[in-house]
């Protein structure tokens, strides 16, 4: 797996570069072909805190986690670990979704935050592929989010999935 170690406010280090790289790499194991995979990892301070950011886009799903620590190492540790038990958590899912035989990549861009007027401070752009509810299910749990916006394959309409308070999901469709 290609590893992109980025910096905010942090001078990444060759100490810190190559211990993120030997925690994430380990992820390796779980990948099909992980030399296709690029892994996008972000390291922020604010403060004492120390977050970490891992996104990994592989072709039929995202993994992604985040974690703040005071200490970095730990940080790292921490999601790494957390991207590991997404992984085994998910594992079946994740199986019979890559041996669907489609070209399903969800892509996503994040633009810079942006000084506006108002209250919006980010905003992406996604663009929807074709998905059923319970890959639309496995890809918000994987990318931790409480909503997930997807193009239904069934429908061919928008419709936006959302976890309940009570676990279960919700679908708001639209027209």
């Amino acid at each position: 797996m290609k590893i992109n170690i980025h910096g905010s406010k942090i001078k990444i280090t060759s100490a810190i570069n190559d211990y993120i790289e030997n925690k994430i790499g380990k992820l390796d194991k779980y990948l099909g072909n992980p030399d296709d995979v690029t892994a996008n990892v972000l390291v922020k301070v604010k403060g004492i805190d120390q977050t970490v950011e891992v996104t990994i886009p592989a072709k039929a799903y995202i993994l992604r986690a985040e974690e703040t620590h005071s200490d970095l190492y730990a940080a790292i540790d921490l999601v790494s670990e957390k991207l590991e038990r997404q992984i085994r958590k998910n594992k079946t899912r994740m199986k019979r979704k890559a041996s669907k035989d489609t070209d399903f990549v969800f892509d996503y861009k994040v633009s810079k935050d942006e000084e506006e007027k108002g209250k919006i401070v980010k905003r992406k752009v996604i663009e929807t592929k074709p998905m059923d509810e319970d890959e639309a299910i496995l890809q918000m749990n994987l990318l931790g989010h409480s909503f997930f916006v997807f193009n239904n394959v069934k429908t061919n309409e928008v419709n936006i999935l959302y976890k309940r308070k009570d676990n279960d999901y919700g679908i708001i469709e639209t027209k």
